[in-house]
């Protein structure tokens, strides 16, 4: 296992300007150093932080004080965002974010986030879903700031899209794990890893993580280690998304089954103590 002491215990704190001033924030872990036995689990060092955010989606109707609708009517690839069309709660404690087509053949998706209600700076972010059925819907997971590309590649200034998991029928037996950075124009940049798992088109839910600390981002599926990378490192506080898309990258959406739909159970995260 890696050395989980390192990773929790050993703390690269904010220097003071004033001798009696204390940091406002603790910048996450340094690099946990790896061995030979496999990859890092949740269960290694989750007891050991702090919890910050949590939602189990009880009730009828999501909590204002943390989620608010987002990109309410744009159109978005080959859909209108509608989160009043497309997101409900179906009684027993889970979230369902559906892709719909009416009697005249529009088509609607959803997105809930918590900007304006929630960010958070480093940490562990997770969520537990189960995956749409159909071809068309992209579904996602997501970590985004409002600043992200007004310094151009300095993502430790203007932040990133921290996609914690993407899921696209075209591949129905893999996640996708990307950070971009720089923008959606000419300075854009990527790093992203498709992970095969033949079980997460099983029709049961999965657990999706990412722990990020001032070094690096690790992504979880399912409490194991799937991916890690240093590459587009935010620097700032950034809110959480969850969504449906109707952009083309989840194939051919006319040959979709709708309506379709992802369900959340909950979403929560951690802070390093």
């Amino acid at each position: 296992m890696r050395n989980l002491t390192t990773i929790l215990t050993v703390l690269l704190f904010l220097s003071c300007a004033k001798k009696n001033e204390t940091p406002t924030e603790n910048p996450g872990p340094v690099k946990p150093v790896p061995d030979e036995t496999g990859p890092l689990k949740t269960s290694g060092f989750i007891s050991q932080m702090t919890p910050v955010f949590s939602d189990d989606f009880n009730g009828t109707t999501f909590d204002e004080r943390k989620w608010a609708y987002r990109a309410d009517n744009t159109v978005r690839g080959y859909a209108t965002v509608s989160g009043a069309k497309t997101i409900a709660f179906d009684g027993n404690g889970n979230l369902v974010i559906k892709t719909i087509k009416d009697a005249d053949g529009k088509y609607y998706v959803g997105q809930l986030c918590t900007d304006g209600k929630f960010t958070q700076k480093y940490g562990y972010f997770e969520c537990r879903a189960k995956m749409q059925k159909a071809i068309g819907t992209h579904s996602s997971f997501w970590l985004q700031s409002n600043t992200m590309g007004s310094q151009a590649d300095n993502a430790l200034v203007a932040g990133a899209e921290i996609d914690i998991f993407e899921y696209l029928k075209p591949n129905p037996n893999a996640t996708y794990h990307t950070v971009h950075w720089g923008g959606y124009g000419a300075t854009h940049q990527s790093d992203s890893k498709i992970v095969t798992n033949a079980t997460i088109n099983d029709g049961n839910f999965h657990t999706f993580g990412l722990l990020w600390s001032n070094v690096q981002y690790i992504f979880f599926v399912d409490g194991t280690e799937v991916s890690r990378t240093s590459k587009g490192l935010s620097g700032v506080a950034e809110y959480m998304i969850l969504s449906t898309e109707l952009t083309g990258f989840g194939g051919d959406y006319t040959k979709g089954v709708y309506p379709d739909e992802i369900v959340f159970d909950y979403v929560k995260t951690y802070q390093f103590k």
